[in-house]
């Protein structure tokens, strides 16, 4: 995995810096929010995909899962192609492969068919997605310019899972459920048209890919967030489950042994050393988590308690959308002011604080008394919160490590998502069949024979009996996303901090922002790997 001493080809003929970049903001924004829509804008169609095509109700689920493992499986390669073979081809590359997979999905006749095209997505997206963020940092000038850039990918990376639901029961409501799947065909093809035109191509660092490093990372992803669903559905004790645990835990100390003796890492671990960029990935984790289940068992409550419409459920997230997005801006006009680290700490905090308010709902609960203020203040601490991570993950890094960072940024949040809800599923299902346990005596007391009957035959509690189940689930499940946004909070508070560059950085001014350590030579995992001279880091001032 070494590559011998070469230069950097000059960028592809392409638009100046500058030229058109509101158009081109508009385009590598546009490719994230198809992308990370697509993680929910399914969920409101399941039902309907579950008749149309023949799941189980135990295998409807991979409907979601086999897009999330392959998204967040394959990110760290996604950022990798882009620092190699250039990041604007490799992106419309990823767009082209996403549209081609959407209109596989939309055209499914078997349940297989959709499963293999929503893997399709997944790389299509775990391309394309890392390398829009890396996109950025080469377009936009270093100051307000990328600050507003950043603040705008933020925005839409953190909304876009509740634009899906909405978007999913329009569409589900007045078309078909196929078309959540064909929505992406005429949006992907208009970005691939308007690329060329509006995004320079990055320089291109020649060298070798680091396979072992691609292999390893990935299945060892896969394995542990599929062990994580894993045990959700089949218990702790089940042999896959913990088989796949046990090859998570090898690949991924196998990947770690290879990054560490790798001259062209697929993840340079020396951006671990920097204790802010470490902790921003340990927050997006957390955070992801909680926005995961927020989003999951809100659907759940709205539609099978209060009993909303696929349109209307999603019409029920539109204010949450909004709200980030008022967060996003908010936080991208005072970063230069007061640093990344306020934002990060009360963000993170607005985010448990809504949290814990919604482990008050319970069957009586209406949307506008019980769940709209909590879901206002998770949305504006989670929009704070997205714009300072993103900045954070992204600075001190050289121009050929830019897709790495940013592909370790989006596979935390991805893979936070996926184990974090997981982890929430479990606590709901022990929550529910705790007060199923209660329920059922006063069930039996009360419920009139034909009821009784219905009950012995399905095993499920009918009416206000089983909405008392669900919604003791749901609130426990809210306890264990608020306890995430609070391991995120002290992160923020403890490990972050903001250095007098950094704040010259986000102003314009004053040298780039690098890792306060300095960066091995050659031969270590962060070396440049073509025989030049290794980087050095110089110290961060204050």
């Amino acid at each position: 995995m070494t590559g011998s001493r070469t230069t950097p080809s000059e960028p592809a003929a392409s638009p100046k810096r500058g030229s058109g970049s509101g158009i081109a903001l508009l385009v590598i924004a546009s490719c994230q929010l198809m992308v990370v829509l697509d993680i929910t804008i399914v969920n409101i169609a399941l039902p309907h995909i579950q008749t149309s095509l023949g799941f189980s109700t135990e295998t409807l689920s991979w409907a979601i899962n086999a897009y999330t493992l392959t998204f967040g499986g394959l990110l760290l390669l996604g950022g990798r192609l882009g620092d190699i073979l250039g990041r604007r081809r490799v992106f419309m590359f990823g767009v082209l492969l996403f549209v081609f997979a959407s209109l596989l999905g939309g055209l499914s006749q078997e349940s297989w068919q959709l499963l293999a095209a929503r893997s399709l997505q997944g790389v299509g997206g775990a391309i394309a997605s890392p390398t829009a963020l890396s996109l950025i940092t080469t377009t936009f000038r270093e100051g307000p310019e990328r600050n507003r850039a950043f603040g705008v990918f933020a925005a839409v990376s953190a909304g876009g899972s509740a634009i899906g639901l909405l978007a999913g029961g329009l569409l589900v409501e007045w078309l078909d459920w196929r078309w959540v799947l064909f929505v992406n065909i005429p949006i992907g093809l208009l970005i691939a048209f308007a690329t060329p035109r509006y995004i320079r191509e990055s320089e291109r660092h020649p060298g070798h890919f680091d396979i072992l490093g691609a292999l390893t990372s990935t299945a060892g992803m896969v394995l542990l967030v599929y062990g994580f669903i894993r045990a959700s559905e089949d218990g702790w004790s089940d042999s896959v489950t913990i088989g796949a645990f046990a090859g998570a835990v090898v690949l991924l100390g196998l990947f770690l042994t290879v990054e560490r003796r790798s001259r062209q890492p697929i993840t340079p671990l020396w951006m671990f050393r920097d204790r802010n960029r470490a902790g921003v990935y340990g927050m997006m984790l957390c955070l992801a988590a909680a926005m995961f289940g927020m989003f999951f068992f809100l659907t759940l409550f709205v539609q099978n308690i209060l009993n909303f419409s696929p349109l209307r459920a999603g019409l029920a997230f539109l204010p949450v959308s909004a709200i980030i997005a008022v967060g996003a801006g908010l936080a991208s006009q005072l970063l230069p002011k007061w640093g990344p680290k306020p934002f990060m700490v009360v963000g993170a905090t607005l985010a448990a604080a809504g949290l814990g308010w919604l482990t008050l709902t319970d069957v009586d609960s209406t949307y506008t008394g019980s769940l709209l203020g909590p879901m206002l203040v998770f949305g504006f601490g989670m929009g704070m919160q997205f714009v300072s991570l993103t900045l954070m993950a992204v600075s001190g890094v050289e121009s050929q490590d830019a897709g790495a960072a940013s592909g370790i940024l989006n596979a935390t949040q991805q893979v936070g998502g996926s184990l974090g809800l997981s982890v929430l599923v479990t606590v709901f299902g022990t929550a529910s069949r705790n007060e199923a346990t209660d329920q059922v005596p006063r069930f039996m007391a009360e419920a009139t024979r034909a009821e009784q009957l219905e009950f012995r035959r399905t095993g499920e509690l009918p009416g206000r009996w089983g909405d008392e189940v669900l919604a003791s689930g749901i609130s426990s499940s809210f306890i264990a996303a608020a306890v995430f946004a609070v391991v995120a909070a002290l992160i923020a508070l403890v490990v972050i901090q903001v250095r007098s560059a950094d704040l010259e950085r986000l102003q314009g001014g004053g040298v780039p922002l690098a890792p306060a350590v300095d960066t091995p030579g050659a031969g270590d995992a962060s070396s440049p790997g073509d025989g030049s001279a290794p980087r050095k880091s110089p110290p961060a001032p204050g």
